[in-house]
């Protein structure tokens, strides 16, 4: 599988729109990786994982063809993951396509809301629980449970392919220990996972900081849930994190993790 992050930002962005925040004045005067979209990814042009409002600047820049998408997998309901309005161009009139041609999987919160949004429109809706797998084509993808809302089953998903294993897991939270279980010895062999609050934890327990995120890989490693070998990157950084691009990597490198950025890709 090839993975591709399309956005690694949290949801107000980097620099954030209105932020005047050290981060966000450091990444308007030196671009490059410090700028971070709303987090995605994709995986081999074809399995999409979330739809956020960056969408169609991140397809632009990329130059993807969402026409190859097969299916839109949601972490759960927040609009930097669910973005509703961006779903109603796939369909007509905007294309000739008389349905949406991708299937749609997400919790029945993301469910809902697509559903009362176009109560008309023909789109595929899979529903999906924590640790249930699904099949969709060659992929097999099971739902595991994040601690980011208290009101919502928030999602992370394990995605397999031809015996490769790959882990994304933004909006996370640190771990319940029913997750550990469930994910010691699966030996996955590539991780995406956030790392928010970077060097400044706010008291929102459903993201994580730095240390966190090196906690939470670390025992991963311990527990025979991650490969030997496998590559970690990170995600989903806030401006209020308070940590450039070249912090982040600085910091994560002796925990063998790499700073992720926008339009970083990789093999699992």
């Amino acid at each position: 599988m090839k993975v591709l992050l399309m956005g690694t930002g949290g949801a107000d962005g980097v620099p954030a729109l209105y932020g005047d925040d050290r981060v966000s004045c450091y990444a308007r005067e030196h671009g490059g990786k410090d700028i971070r979209t709303r987090s995605a990814a994709l995986i081999d042009l074809e399995i999409k994982l979330d739809l956020g409002p960056d969408t169609l600047a991140q397809v632009q820049r990329q130059g993807i063809d969402a026409r190859e998408w097969s299916a839109v997998f949601f972490t759960h309901s927040d609009e930097d993951h669910l973005c509703l309005s961006e779903i109603q161009y796939g369909m007509f009139p905007f294309v000739e396509c008389e349905k949406l041609e991708y299937t749609i999987y997400g919790n029945s919160l993301v469910c809902e809301l697509i559903r009362h949004r176009y109560p008309e429109w023909p789109i595929d809706l899979v529903e999906l629980s924590a640790y249930r797998s699904v099949q969709h084509e060659e992929y097999l993808v099971t739902p595991i449970r994040a601690t980011h809302k208290g009101d919502e089953e928030c999602h992370n998903f394990i995605v397999e392919r031809d015996g490769r294993r790959f882990l994304y897991a933004t909006d996370t939270g640190f771990y319940q220990q029913e997750v550990f279980d469930f994910l010691a010895g699966k030996q996955i062999h590539a991780m995406v996972v956030e790392c928010s609050d970077g060097f400044a934890k706010t008291p929102y327990n459903g993201h994580m900081d730095l240390a966190q995120c090196v906690e939470l890989v670390h025992r991963l490693r311990n527990d025979g849930a991650l490969a030997s070998n496998a590559q970690v990157f990170t995600t989903h950084h806030a401006a209020g994190g308070n940590a450039t691009y070249a912090e982040l990597e600085d910091a994560l490198r002796p925990h063998e993790i790499v700073a992720g950025y926008d339009g970083l890709s990789f093999e699992v």
